[in-house]
């Protein structure tokens, strides 16, 4: 199967410095960062795209594997002119963030996995995936909001702004990365090999990404660290987006005394 070609991904700046590109999750947008982005804009050059299908980045044909993705925010680093940025993402975005770390190693400085993991569908999840899939192509998104939503978060507040996004998406673009993420390689392998400064941010009521799994992410990390987010669901960053900034801060930090001592 052929891969699209990169595609030019939407995105929004804020701040100046070492960049930090902040990849959101699924079925989601730039805009579940925007908190996030302007707590960090004095600390860094933050980077919000939209992958492609969402928010307002191209749809395309086809399945959406992780690697197409990673693709497409290579070819952004191009167009921003950034030879290598601070890839930090969420659930899907880990993903995405993993397989950029796995193409282009070079081009990456530091790493952060938000309530994400490295670990392949197990086959039952990868057979939930693509039939559910197959619903969105026959029904919409309404029926990832049913299958999923309430796992995203304990607090209803955050799940009306997570359904209200949700059924913004494209149906298209929601099944093309259902289908993706199905496929996607188990990369825990690759961990011990990530020589750069790592985050691992994991909610401590999160249903999606357990925490003993964020610590398993964490350790398998050679320069990892874990956060947990006191109460945290799985969209930690809506939840408490000062906790997640201060990671995220940290982990700049980290890079940029790494990048003095080198």
């Amino acid at each position: 199967m052929t891969q699209p070609k990169a595609v030019p991904l939407f995105a929004e700046e804020f701040g100046t410095g070492t960049p930090l590109v902040l990849v959101h999750g699924f079925p989601l947008d730039r805009t579940i960062w925007g908190e996030v982005a302007k707590l960090l804009a004095a600390d860094a050059r933050v980077v919000l795209p939209d992958l492609r299908g969402f928010g307002r980045s191209p749809v395309t044909e086809g399945v959406y594997s992780m690697e197409c993705l990673a693709e497409d925010l290579a070819a952004l680093l191009d167009r921003l002119h950034i030879d290598k940025a601070i890839l930090a993402g969420h659930s899907m975005g880990g993903y995405v963030s993993l397989a950029f770390a796995r193409a282009f190693p070079e081009r990456l400085a530091g790493l952060a996995l938000v309530t994400s993991h490295a670990a392949a569908d197990a086959p039952d999840r990868k057979e939930g995936r693509n039939r559910l899939a197959e619903e969105v192509e026959n029904r919409g998104v309404e029926a990832v909001v049913e299958a999923t939503l309430m796992r995203y978060s304990p607090y209803p507040e955050v799940l009306e702004r997570t359904r209200a996004l949700m059924l913004q998406a494209n149906p298209q673009a929601v099944s093309a990365a259902l289908r993706g993420m199905a496929m996607r390689p188990d990369l825990t392998g690759l961990l011990p090999s990530i020589h750069v400064p790592a985050l691992v941010i994991g909610g401590e009521a999160d249903e999606l990404i357990t925490l003993q799994r964020a610590q398993e992410t964490a350790r398998l990390l050679p320069q990892g660290e874990l956060v947990v987010i006191p109460g945290g669901g799985h969209m930690v960053m809506w939840e408490r987006p000062e906790l997640v900034a201060d990671a995220l801060r940290r982990l700049v930090r980290r890079v940029n005394q790494g990048d003095q001592s080198g």
